[in-house]
């Protein structure tokens, strides 16, 4: 029989040779022809008496990513198509399709034959329950390798044995950490757990497994033999009393129950202890059956990760635009951002001139890039190898001329109108009539600044976030005469850098993430004022949700920046375009006590040094009269500041701004963290319905001011019943894009 996903090779010692190599595809993954193929080639191992084991590897230079995700968003479709017929009938086929992976690994664990993974690269998700379904594990000693169980991520967990065979390979401390978490395993650690056997020198990986099984591996799993314990003991013993309490604890304290699946990897496991392990895994695939059914995994599913993969392969790219092969990029200004900037384009292997006024601050801008190089290398991230390509990738000047070649310059000046100016026509002046300019402005409009150009199709706004190195998210801004050409330019530029997503914007004030972050620290000053403690503010933020509360998130963007801003805005818009006692608030603590943020260690909170945390400044509760905590609303607190979020996300798409819900979802997310298991800002208002979301706006409208009030746009959503995801469908525009 011939395979379109696998090979099938015989040697003369009878081990099968069991290559995954998808055709059309990066990378490997389990889609259901794919798994139908695996079941007939453990039919085939089973059956075949001149076959004495199996080696399963990859042909790609990554194992597996695991289960196609698109094949449960089918799964979930036919479940919701399906339940308003026969609920009972669509849950059973559910369960039965959540299953058939389950069943494919336990039939190859119990097939007589001994079976060893053999793991070349990075080998996720189901791929790694089918490596732990093996009975025999061997990782390459390369740092390509990383195995993970990553699913809870997505809000979902590993539904194919995962929750079974982890906790009885390692003590379940360890499990809980590992699956709760989705952290990710190096060869060293993963055989420090026990959950691969051996590391093997590359070139030597699919000898070494073969060997395993000429030296008489066992084809039976541990816990199918008799006599078999947990690593660490039972569940109910002296270290079970001590794990489990606290770790349901734990668990409370860190998702404040808004994630279900991480709450089932928790049941499954305790539960899955206590019975045999064919009984564990019917628990784990019930669990399993009902977190798929979940708001939130259909929420999360959608936008971290199939909205993600969409915007990071150029969803938004204009077709037909050739792409562009970066030879040398220019950063204009070696501060803080640019800097930044200039590391992560070098670490990319892209050469990079950094330009300042002068040698010594460009110089100081390189050194960045050094420190953070230096510091991967001294936590085993990089070699020093790495440190010194990506420093001679680094060129630092104070010419303009060295920018000449340069396909794409950013520009990353002090954030004023004149320095800009200067920049863009020294630049230009030097640059190729083809080359793309970019402003990495987050406050001046892209428009007003094109004006500084000769080419203003030439011209576009790439906004990182802080730090460069860390933050995913990069919004493209497109001016009024911004062309295609730039707009391709830019997303192939922050393709290029990797680990970074592009979500493409409309000019205005703000642009779309700073819109949305300046409204929740707004509304977390109207409540200081109103007399809510401080601590409910940040608590409520952290359990709605949000990873940083508001007045953190202040500090760490800098009062006397936020001050600026508001100052900034009434000249431009007006004395009332700020609330008169918000304004008050900030210049009390900048003007009045000094409290620029974490900056100078002071701000909304005080930072002692460490390894001391930091804690609010008392002295909060001295400015404005507190309200008693019985008083205050812990549960409205908590919804405002979601709602008031979300409001202005559909006033950016009412007004034209973001125009891709998608971006609009996965944009919040990366950016400012909003409430992941909500799948982000508009997936929340669909997730709670129109109709029922603009009750809420208008109840604290009421309440609380018109920053509540809803947008037509919403209000004609209620009315026809519509969702983000119905009236600006993504995929029209996709299929429209390939008809072009």
């Amino acid at each position: 029989m011939s395979y379109t996903n696998f090979t099938l090779d015989i040697d003369a010692d009878g081990i099968a040779l069991v290559t995954w190599d998808m055709p059309d595809r990066s990378m490997n993954v389990f889609t259901e022809e794919a798994m139908l193929e695996l079941n007939a080639i453990v039919d085939k191992v089973a059956s075949d008496a001149s076959i004495k084991g199996a080696v399963i590897t990859s042909g790609k230079d990554t194992f597996s990513g695991g289960a196609d995700i698109t094949m449960l968003q089918k799964m979930l479709s036919k479940f919701a198509a399906d339940k308003a017929k026969d609920l009972d009938k669509a849950t059973k086929a559910l369960f039965d399709n959540a299953g058939y992976m389950t069943g494919l690994f336990r039939k190859l664990e119990t097939s007589g034959k001994p079976w060893v993974s053999a793991i070349n690269g990075t080998c996720m998700g189901g791929a790694f329950e089918l490596s732990l379904a093996c009975h025999g594990r061997v990782a390459a000693d390369s740092d390509k390798v990383k195995m993970a169980l990553p699913e809870v991520k997505i809000g979902i967990f590993p539904g194919a044995g995962g929750t079974q065979r982890v906790p009885r390979l390692t003590d379940q401390q360890q499990a809980l950490q590992m699956l709760t978490s989705g952290q990710t395993l190096s060869p060293q650690k993963a055989r420090s757990m026990g959950l691969i056997h051996e590391i093997a020198e590359p070139t030597k990986l699919v000898e070494t497994a073969k060997a395993m099984i000429k030296n008489g591996l066992k084809p039976v799993a541990p816990w199918d033999e008799k006599g078999f314990k947990l690593p660490g003991g039972p569940v109910y013993s002296v270290a079970g009393a001590n794990l489990w309490p606290p770790a349901i604890a734990i668990l409370r304290r860190e998702t404040y129950g808004n994630y279900p699946a991480a709450a089932a990897i928790l049941k499954c496991v305790y539960e899955g202890l206590l019975v045999p392990f064919d009984t564990g895994l019917r628990i784990e695939q019930r669990y399993f059956t009902e977190i798929m059914q979940t708001r939130e995994a259909a929420a999360m599913i959608r936008s971290l990760f199939v909205s993600l993969q969409e915007l990071n392969k150029g969803a938004r790219r204009p077709a037909g635009v050739p792409e562009t092969k970066f030879k040398k990029i220019g950063v204009l200004g070696a501060g803080f951002m640019g800097a930044g900037i200039a590391y992560v384009t070098a670490k990319a292997g892209i050469p990079v001139v950094l330009l300042d006024r002068d040698m010594d601050a460009a110089a100081k801008g390189k050194a960045h890039s050094d420190s953070l190089i230096s510091d991967q290398v001294r936590k085993g991230r990089a070699k020093p190898e790495d440190k010194d390509r990506l420093l001679s990738l680094i060129t630092p000047t104070a010419d303009y001329a060295d920018l000449t070649g340069c396909d794409l310059v950013v520009e990353a000046v002090f954030e004023d109108s004149g320095v800009k100016k200067d920049a863009t026509e020294k630049a230009e002046a030097v640059l190729k009539a083809s080359a793309i300019f970019a402003s990495n402005t987050s406050t001046i409009p892209i428009t007003s600044l094109a004006k500084n150009s000769a080419r203003p199709k030439n011209f576009i706004g790439i906004h990182f976030f802080s730090p460069v190195d860390k933050m995913m998210l990069v919004e493209i801004i497109l001016g009024k005469k911004t062309g295609d050409k730039a707009l391709a330019t830019a997303i192939d530029f922050v393709r290029a850098i990797k680990k970074k997503t592009p979500i493409v914007v409309n000019d205005t004030r703000g642009f779309y993430v700073n819109r949305c972050v300046l409204r929740y620290m707004s509304e977390a000053y109207k409540m200081l004022i109103e007399g809510v403690p401080a601590p409910m503010i940040e608590n409520a933020a952290k359990a709605a949700g949000m990873p940083v509360g508001p007045l953190a998130l202040t500090d760490e963007t800098a009062i006397d920046l936020a001050q600026k801003i508001m100052k900034q805005t009434m000249r431009d818009l007006g004395d009332k375009a700020v609330d008169p006692k918000q304004m008050t608030l900030i210049n009390t603590l900048v003007d009045t006590h000094g409290r620029f943020g974490r900056k100078n260690g002071k701000g909304f909170y005080d930072y002692p040094q460490k390894p001391a945390k930091k804690k609010l400044w008392p002295g909060l509760k001295d400015l404005y009269r507190q309200l008693p905590p019985e008083k205050v609303d812990y549960e409205e607190l908590k919804q405002r500041l979601l709602v008031i979020i979300a409001l202005e996300a559909a006033r950016v798409m009412e007004e034209g701004i973001v125009t891709d819900p998608r971006e609009a979802d996965v944009g919040s997310i990366l950016a400012f963290g909003f409430a992941p298991f909500t799948g982000g800002v508009l997936s929340y208002i669909d997730g709670i319905g129109a109709k029922k979301f603009v009750k809420i706006a208008k109840g604290l409208q009421k309440k609380y001011g018109a920053e509540f009030k809803a947008p037509k746009l919403l209000l004609d959503m209620a009315e026809k019943g519509e969702t983000f995801y119905e009236r600006f469908d993504p995929y029209a525009r996709s299929e429209a894009k390939k008809a072009a």
